[in-house]
């Protein structure tokens, strides 16, 4: 979608983003991008911003984008609960899901199916700098940024707590170090691969390449594996037209990405790696980067993206009240 598309959709001029909400109701815990509460019978109100994390760190606020997680993860997980259940029990606003409590996992999930990436923890950059070894797989050599693996692999790390960076961990350590039961850690890797085919499915129906993607499962109040947070968002993952792919490759281009990565690939182009307060990208970057969360949205969905109404505080807690959890 184009800027002056865009325009057409949410108004000439983005409004203020929604970067924080503080509610009447317990155990309130911050994360990168939500704000969740305690509700009772063993739910939860997760409360989706417009915050933008990178490099373990929120570095800009970019309006409409919560929405957007908030929505298209709730789509997802309608289309793949066929695959592993999730928590969703209702969305009573754009930028809000009820959701079952669950225990996480102390692991997240990556899928990569193109090695690619420029954290430190992704495969491209461990793989440039020389690693053939990662994740505790072979690597042959010869290999090009950006291109398909022959089949996905998983690579998971920790998740981080206070501000610190993921660790990479291989599949094995997962269940050496007991983060995970061996039984259950199979069950998360059959599901969070099956996960991806279907990903990329849709992605390629919609003109988009799924490159690689973040899960998170938890078990449930009854001990159940389920898949939680967001799925395939452009948070959570790489997407990439298709159309343009291989002409771009074959001229040392980036793939034109509909995700975060062009935030990423800016702030190291400013000299930021995460530490210390990141650079102000300005409002050009983050108008883009809406566009780009949007189509997203409705390539994938097939939906037109109907923005909600700013400031989103009020809509939000009428909306809740409506559902009595206000």
């Amino acid at each position: 979608m184009s800027t002056s598309q865009l325009d057409s959709n949410v108004g000439t001029a983005s409004p203020a983003p929604f970067t924080d909400i503080v509610l009447d109701l317990p155990d309130r815990r911050v994360g990168k991008v939500r704000v969740s509460y305690e509700l009772p019978d063993d739910e939860r109100l997760f409360v989706t911003t417009d915050r933008l994390s990178a490099f373990d760190r929120i570095v800009a606020a970019v309006a409409y984008k919560g929405q957007v997680l908030n929505e298209l993860a709730a789509w997802w997980f309608a289309n793949t609960a066929d695959i592993v259940a999730n928590h969703v029990r209702g969305v009573p606003d754009p930028n809000v899901t009820i959701g079952v409590s669950a225990k996480p996992l102390p692991v997240e999930v990556i899928v990569r199916g193109h090695i690619t990436g420029v954290t430190s923890t992704s495969l491209w950059k461990r793989y440039a700098d020389g690693e053939r070894t990662i994740y505790g797989y072979e690597l042959p050599e010869g290999l090009q940024q950006h291109q398909k693996l022959d089949t996905p692999i998983i690579t998971p790390t920790t998740k981080a707590e206070g501000g610190a960076h993921d660790e990479a961990l291989t599949c094995a350590q997962v269940v050496d170090e007991g983060l995970v039961e061996a039984g259950l850690w199979q069950r998360v890797q059959n599901a969070a691969l099956a996960l991806f085919a279907r990903g990329q499915e849709i992605a390629t129906s919609a003109g988009l390449i799924l490159a690689d993607t973040k899960y998170e499962f938890g078990l449930d109040p009854e001990g159940k594996l389920i898949i939680i947070d967001e799925m395939h968002t452009p948070d959570s993952s790489r997407f990439w037209v298709a159309a343009t792919y291989e002409e771009r490759i074959a001229n040392d281009q980036d793939p034109e990405s509909l995700d975060k990565e062009p935030i990423r690939r800016a702030l190291i182009e400013a000299g930021y790696k995460g530490d210390g307060p990141s650079p102000d990208l300005g409002p050009e970057v983050v108008a883009q980067t809406t566009a780009r969360y949007i189509n997203a949205f409705e390539r994938l969905t097939c939906r037109t993206f109907v923005p909600g109404t700013y400031p989103v505080e009020p809509r939000l807690i009428e909306a809740l009240g409506k559902v009595g959890v206000l």
